[in-house]
């Protein structure tokens, strides 16, 4: 039977950058989660008797949103169900059986790299039917929506039991509960050659992924492990937790403090990884040096051709405008086409469905291609595997040669997390007020060339998005860049993006906080964010 249920509006249902993310306490308000699911319904238009694909990182309260969101995808009239077994999808893994399946769209239940459990963080987000995020026109129908709904349609059902592949029925719909992994596991098959792979494992390869007790764990499990051979015991918390043991699935090197300390170890193994809470981000550490995921993005752009997933090339490379310039050295190198987009994989989309870019990337360690249409942390991982099967060179010396053909761009990101609200929107006002006076000044012997607040003009449906971050370059390539993340629950977080080109080879072994000093400083007197924050350092530095 189907109810129709009254209800009441929220008002604070705007989806973020991934999607409606709060604590699991607001959550759990009377019909809070089923007005949200609601209101993506109303949103779209013809998909009665369509496949929805629903699942999630496994985070607390998955479950129970999970069975809320089949029974009233059956209500609304969809006609079949997939969902991973337990309630797991990583994002990409929703990404590849949205598109492999025609699905219409998919319910991603995650709050991506941010702690979970009974008090943590929770997300709905909503992907379309090429697999990616739902751009702002939709998110927008979502939120306008979600403040004047008054009713909500959901089937009385039994709940399924999600711990069994199999199918049943709600209502006239069918659920069909799938392995998770398998389907994720043939499409890396098809890209990465897992044959040269294998053989370096079997000729004393050593890797260790940490899967932060997140998503990826059984992905990983059964691709590194089982797949490709790798010694067993490589893949450390492989097993998905509702709280991921009390830890923070962000995989930089504050949450992966451990796994960076074993890689920088006398007999550290000769490549470490992690990825996030849905497993959509990555962490890239050879022996005795980290990678940044902007130099992880440029790296692998330019070595994709040595997997059979790219062997004929890219169509051009995407990065998100906080993401460092070391794309574009080798964009231009490869005479292919280059575009820099807001934060928010979304944007890729088009790009990605036009034709015109292979591998997209964001510097908050996100990579991913055209195989789904959200980055990808467990493919960045392959493809780094791949590279260094064919290459047979160490991580340090492709890095190395890699700096030294193209320049290095030394680069971090400076978050300021959780700062009073007003305190980080009347900076980054400020900022916006003084652009026009910043040009030609000079900030200790820095003289800035530019100042904007970065708008984007899509090449392919023309829409603009304004207000993505304030921009501030100097002469000779350094940068600094302000902006708000879209990812937070609680206050506000402060990025500040901090870049340095060094095309001198003989100055790239210089440590990156160092080379960055100056700027570092120069940042805080434009935006005076001591003495708006109160902050005397930054959370967290990547």
């Amino acid at each position: 039977m189907i109810t129709t249920v009254e209800t009441k509006p929220y008002d604070d249902q705007k989806p973020g950058t991934s999607g409606l993310r709060k604590k699991v306490p607001v959550f759990q308000q009377a019909n809070y989660a089923e007005n949200f699911i609601q209101s993506i319904f109303d949103s779209l238009e013809g998909f009665p008797g369509q496949t929805l694909v629903i699942g999630g990182d496994g985070r607390y309260y998955n479950r129970e949103v999970i069975q809320i969101a089949i029974k009233m995808a059956a209500a609304n009239g969809f006609g079949q169900v997939l969902v991973g077994r337990g309630g797991i999808l990583s994002t990409p893994a929703a990404s590849n059986l949205i598109r492999k399946y025609k699905a219409f769209g998919g319910i991603i239940l995650s709050a991506s790299h941010n702690p979970g459990g009974p008090t943590e963080d929770f997300g709905i987000k909503y992907n379309i039917g090429n697999g990616g995020p739902a751009p702002e026109k939709i998110t927008d129908a979502i939120y306008a929506r979600s403040k004047v709904i008054d009713s909500y349609k959901i089937a009385d059902a039994a709940d399924i039991n999600l711990d069994l592949e199999g199918t049943s029925t709600v209502e006239d719909m069918t659920v069909t509960v799938i392995d998770p992994v398998t389907d994720y596991a043939e499409l890396m098959e098809q890209l990465f050659d897992f044959a040269a792979i294998r053989r370096m494992f079997a000729g004393g390869f050593r890797m260790v992924f940490d899967a932060m007790s997140a998503v990826t764990g059984p992905y990983a499990k059964e691709i590194l492990e089982n797949r490709l051979g790798a010694p067993k015991g490589s893949v450390l918390n492989f097993m998905p937790l509702p709280d991921f043991g009390g830890h923070h699935p962000d995989p930089n090197l504050v949450h992966a403090r451990a796994l960076y300390e074993a890689m920088m170890a006398d007999d550290a193994p000769d490549f470490g990884a992690a990825s996030d809470g849905d497993g959509d981000r990555n962490l890239i550490i050879g022996r005795g040096i980290f990678v940044t995921p902007s130099d992880s993005l440029a790296l692998l752009a330019a070595n994709a051709h040595l997997a059979p997933g790219y062997s004929k090339g890219l169509a051009g490379i995407a990065r998100s405008m906080p993401t460092s310039g070391a794309a574009d050295r080798v964009a231009e190198k490869l005479g292919i086409g280059m575009y820099e987009t807001p934060t928010g994989w979304k944007f890729f989309g088009n790009l990605l469905d036009a034709g015109k870019v292979t591998i997209c990337g964001e510097e908050s360690a996100g990579t991913g291609s055209n195989h789904v249409r959200e980055k990808d942390g467990l493919w960045a991982v392959l493809l780094w595997l791949n590279i260094l099967a064919v290459r047979k060179e160490s991580v340090l010396d492709i890095v190395q040669k890699h700096w030294a053909t193209y320049g290095r761009n030394y680069y971090s990101r400076h978050d300021y997390e959780e700062v009073d609200t007003e305190a980080a929107n009347g900076l980054i006002e400020d900022l916006r007020k003084r652009l026009a006076d910043l040009p030609n000044k000079a900030f200790d012997g820095r003289v800035v060339e530019m100042a904007d607040d970065f708008a984007y003009h899509d090449p392919i449906d023309k829409s603009v998005s304004k207000h993505q971050g304030i921009r501030i370059l100097f002469v000779g390539g350094s940068r600094i860049v302000f902006r708000l993340s879209g990812t937070g629950t609680s206050g506000a977080t402060l990025r500040v993006y901090i870049e340095r080109f060094e095309p001198d080879a003989a100055r790239h072994d210089i440590e990156t906080q160092e080379a960055l000093a100056d700027l570092i400083a120069i940042a805080d007197d434009i935006a005076g964010i001591r003495a708006r924050t109160g902050r005397s350092a930054p959370s967290v530095i990547t």
